[in-house]
């Protein structure tokens, strides 16, 4: 009979179905027989059918046949989810290998028994009896009668035991082809876990009884110490069968002071704890140009600054180690092995240290920056790859609550107290809460940069008050130039300036050029006292020491818009010679590009502090590297001192405006009138500058550049002969004052008012 083509085509259909869902139906069948067998062997539920059939599982089986029903759903189950396939003889070779052993495992205690009992019966007998046996739940049944009385006879009841346990491990091992090792090691971190979890709870049962007395509880609450004396606490968590070392930062607790705000007169409280009185001081200046008048000065008291203000911390041991094992996981979902040694908790961050294993690359790690920062749910991270002096990699993340860093907590602490700086500097607390110290005059030179509003203004004030904490104005003067006039314009009248603030761009350059002068006036001096720096000097002369001095700008992108060249040259010129005179620069500015922070500017100062940058241009243009463009902002900061291998991370210390208020208040107190040098605020005014002596050598040149062009004017000057603002606007003062050029007419260009010709016979 022919079959039509339709129903050949249908019948292929049929036969697809049925191929496509296979192992389904294969599964479902499984479960449906190990459900039966299962409700005949536990329940009469089963019928007649049911109760057959849980006869012949005991007496085949005896009390396996129950083990039997969840073998063969569990089979069911993987057929089901295609991890078990019937084509793969290692499946059911395995399946069959356990239950084997168990048929033994159940037979070996009662062969003795068994076998004594058919000894004198024949085959036929013998399987009878053990199949009723078994169906009472003697031995292993028919099947585990026959191989379990052979195995005995051939290697003891002892043996046979071993020889079972051995099978079953090896077929274990073969098919879930994970090693006894690894899994004996698995079995082990869960006994320490569970122990670990014991041990806490019988803790925390012990702290919250209500029989123990408030002395009991020393032994089992942590102990925080403070970072004043430079201790943390270490506590040694397992995870994942390592040590993690936790170092929370927690500061002391201060003793409030109520800051009385009208001062009524100057205390003199030194806040140096030393023997000798540095309280008043008798202030005399006779080297030339520096003010001489006899004065008392006492050093500011720490109670003019506010107390520390510390909350709890609420990152408890706890949850740092969970986020130890979150980092670790993570890394370990990209195919990266590494492990948490150490935690270091500071003030606004937390550094985790990996120890990568053997043969991760670091880089593999510092590429994955992002994804950390998503799985640990952080807004931003750093990471630094690797620490220096340790083998591990820290992975800087934010704390949930940032804690405040003030500038009464380093200056009280010891690092600034018991100091031997020439000019401090109270930098802030690092990653791990210690109080950072540093010596501007061993920087010797620093630039600060940084987007606005990252803290770079309250770092200026942290700096001035860390100098007039610490220096008397016999030891170290100040220039302050404040191009944005309302930053700095509070120190005017304190005795530690030279001169008043400069807020004009114009006469910062000529303050610049003047500062320039100084430095080789006091060459000449150390060359005369056979001396080769300051330090020495002032041992040497005494009587006419000289003091440091500090020049703070607050916005270098301002005077690099008005006087570029000049301002490089003078900056150039002091960074490179001023060390050893004691003049010190201090340039500050949120522009950090190119164009104000010239590679000429970058070469002379080796001592960085970036704030929060924009972009990582922003970052390499002050750090030559990446990494400030991570930075939070609010006083996080990246120190990179001279020396340095890499920048440190430091949280910088906050000081609020009612705070320099007071500081500044005090100080004004103890004079009546400013000690500014009338003889540098003069020349400044005049335009003086270090160029000029009595007639510009360029002014020939300038002269000849006008008369051959026809044409005067101070940007032409400035572009053709690569000068700056005053000094071309001096050089057309100058040939005004001459008759070359005419008089300024507003809009319209100067007139050229000799030839080419009477150049050239005046030059005759």
């Amino acid at each position: 009979m022919k079959v039509s083509r339709k129903a050949k085509k249908q019948k292929i259909s049929t036969g697809g179905y049925i191929s496509k869902f296979n192992h389904e139906i294969k599964g479902v069948f499984l479960i449906a027989v190990g459900l039966i067998l299962f409700v005949a062997m536990h329940t009469k539920g089963a019928g007649s059918v049911g109760e057959m059939i849980k006869n012949l599982s005991t007496g085949l089986f005896s009390n396996a046949a129950y083990v039997l029903s969840y073998i063969i759903i569990l089979c069911g189950i993987l057929v089901l989810s295609n991890a078990f396939f019937w084509k793969d003889k290692s499946s059911i070779m395995y399946f069959g290998t356990v239950f084997t052993c168990l048929l033994i495992l159940f037979s070996i205690g009662d062969i003795n028994f068994i076998m004594e009992g058919l000894a004198d019966e024949s085959i036929n007998s013998s399987i009878a009896l053990s199949f009723q046996l078994g169906k009472e739940g003697i031995g292993g049944g028919v099947i585990g009668y026959i191989v379990t009385s052979i195995l005995v006879k051939l290697f003891g009841e002892i043996g046979g035991t071993i020889i079972v346990f051995s099978v079953l491990i090896i077929a274990t091992m073969l098919y879930t082809k994970v090693s006894l090792l690894t899994l004996l090691k698995h079995i082990k971190n869960l006994s320490v876990k569970v122990f670990a979890g014991f041990k806490s709870f019988v803790g925390d049962f012990v702290m919250v009884s209500p029989n123990r007395k408030s002395s009991d509880y020393d032994d089992t609450v942590v102990d925080y110490d403070s970072f004043k004396n430079e201790a943390a606490v270490s506590a040694d968590i397992s995870v994942k069968d390592e040590k993690i070392k936790i170092l929370d930062f927690t500061a002391n607790e201060m003793i409030d002071e109520e800051v009385d705000e009208v001062i009524d007169s100057p205390k003199k409280d030194n806040i140096n704890n030393s023997t000798t009185n540095k309280g008043e001081v008798g202030l005399q200046l006779d080297v030339e140009g520096y003010y001489n008048q006899q004065i008392e000065y006492c050093l500011p008291d720490v109670g003019l600054l506010n107390q520390i203000d510390l909350q709890p911390s609420k990152d408890d041991k706890k949850k740092i180690v969970k986020k130890a094992k979150i980092l670790e996981e993570t890394l370990k979902n990209f195919g990266v092995e590494a492990k948490v040694i150490q935690v270091s908790k500071g003030p606004v961050i937390t550094r985790y240290e990996l120890q990568p294993s053997v043969g991760v690359k670091v880089s593999k790690i510092v590429n994955l920056s992002d994804d950390i920062a998503l799985n640990m749910a952080a807004p931003a991270i750093r990471i630094e790859a690797p620490i220096p002096g340790k083998a591990a990699i820290g992975i800087e993340i934010p704390n949930d609550d940032a804690a405040n860093v003030t500038l009464r907590e380093v200056i009280d602490s010891n690092n600034y107290q018991t100091s031997k700086f020439n000019i401090p500097f109270a930098l802030g607390k690092d990653i791990s809460g210690n109080p950072v110290v540093t010596d501007i005059s061993k920087m010797p030179h620093l630039l600060v940069a940084g987007a606005t509003g990252s803290g770079k203004s309250v770092c200026i004030n942290t700096l001035i008050l860390s100098i007039l904490y610490n220096a008397k104005p016999e030891d170290v003067r100040l220039i302050l130039v404040d191009p944005k006039v309302v930053e700095l314009n509070q120190y005017n009248g304190i005795p530690h300036l030279l001169i008043p603030v400069v807020t004009d761009p114009k006469k910062a350059t000529s303050a610049l050029n003047w500062a320039v002068q100084e430095m080789t006036r006091r060459y000449k001096l150390f060359a005369e006292g056979q001396v080769k720096d300051i330090r020495t000097y002032n041992e040497k002369f005494n009587d006419t020491k000289i003091p440091f001095i500090v020049i703070i700008i607050d916005e270098l992108a301002d005077l690099m818009m008005v006087a570029a060249n000049d301002v490089e040259d003078a900056i150039c010129r002091l960074a490179q010679m001023a060390r050893a005179a004691g003049i010190h620069l201090v340039l500050a500015t949120q522009r950090p590009s190119v164009d104000v922070i010239t590679g000429v500017i970058k070469a002379n100062i080796p001592s960085r502090i970036a704030f929060s940058a924009a972009s990582q241009t922003d970052s390499r243009t002050i750090l030559d590297m990446g990494g400030a463009e991570k930075l939070l902002g609010k006083g996080d900061m990246l120190f990179y001192p001279i020396g340095a291998n890499k920048p440190i991370r430091i949280q910088g210390a906050f000081v609020s405006e009612a705070e320099v208020e007071r500081v500044i208040a005090f100080i004004k107190k103890q004079i009546e009138k400013p000690l500014y040098e009338s003889d540098i605020i003069n020349r400044i005014d005049q335009g003086d500058s270090l160029e000029i002596s009595g007639s510009d050598d360029l002014f020939d040149s300038a002269v000849q550049l006008v008369v051959e062009s026809q044409q005067a004017s101070i940007s032409m000057l400035q572009r053709r002969l690569r000068i700056g603002y005053n000094r071309a606007a001096r050089l057309i003062d100058e040939m005004e004052s001459k008759g070359i050029i005419g008089q300024h007419e507003g809009s319209k260009p100067r007139q050229v008012l000799i030839t080419a010709s009477d150049l050239n016979n005046s030059n005759e």
